[in-house]
């Protein structure tokens, strides 16, 4: 993974965005917990940063470049790995579940992500992603001035089309999508996680969860 830089020196400024952007965050959750299994045990999210989505969604494993938010995320009870998303220190086929949130668009080789989550993955276990779609009316505008963000700045957004293609070409096919965060995300209340606006198809919200299994 690239850019961890400001997710080292502005943690607390990251970690903290989920607090002031309640709403959007419980609709990102809920938006996830569709894509998961009812029950898993071994399961690791790949960019786990601060563990916002590995602890409600009862991940147990997290893996990050950046030393400081493993730390938030060891004191959220994540077993917190250092590592990178392109070489995980995770073996072959052992994974019910690789949940990957808002991590394609900083990591250095997207298909070699991918190809580590396909590896990492049991036969039938399932890669849970979750990505701001540029593509998306409210992505557009995040793409425009990503340059004013200190987290966004050298990230690479990706259209969810594009991560449906890339999953495809990494040995995945694709078992559901879902939508969500429709508004600016400073400005939604926070919901019920019954209640979240989550949408199928993609292409509307900002945050786009696709789920896919590795292909037979």
């Amino acid at each position: 993974m690239s850019t961890t830089a400001p997710f080292e020196t502005l943690t607390e400024e990251y970690d903290g965005w989920y607090e002031a952007n309640a709403g959007a965050y419980r609709s990102e959750q809920a938006a996830l917990e569709r894509a998961l299994p009812e029950t898993f045990d071994h399961a690791a999210e790949i960019g786990v940063g601060t563990g916002r989505f590995a602890a409600p969604l009862s991940i147990p494993v997290g893996v990050d470049p950046a030393k400081t938010p493993l730390e938030f995320a060891r004191d959220r009870g994540i077993e917190s790995v250092r590592g990178v998303a392109e070489q995980l220190p995770i073996a072959d086929d052992t994974l019910e579940v690789a949940l990957v949130v808002a991590t394609l668009c900083f990591v250095d080789d997207v298909d070699a992500t991918l190809s580590e989550a396909r590896r990492a993955l049991a036969d039938d276990g399932v890669c849970v992603i979750g990505t701001l779609d540029c593509s998306s009316p409210i992505g557009q505008v995040y793409e425009e001035h990503k340059d004013e963000n200190p987290f966004y700045a050298d990230a690479e957004f990706l259209a969810a089309s594009e991560v449906c293609d890339a999953l495809k070409a990494a040995g995945f096919e694709l078992e559901g999508r879902w939508q969500t965060v429709f508004e600016e995300p400073a400005t939604l209340e926070a919901p019920s996680l019954e209640d979240a606006d989550v949408r199928e198809g993609h292409g509307e919200g900002l945050f786009a969860v696709i789920k896919a299994r590795p292909t037979p």
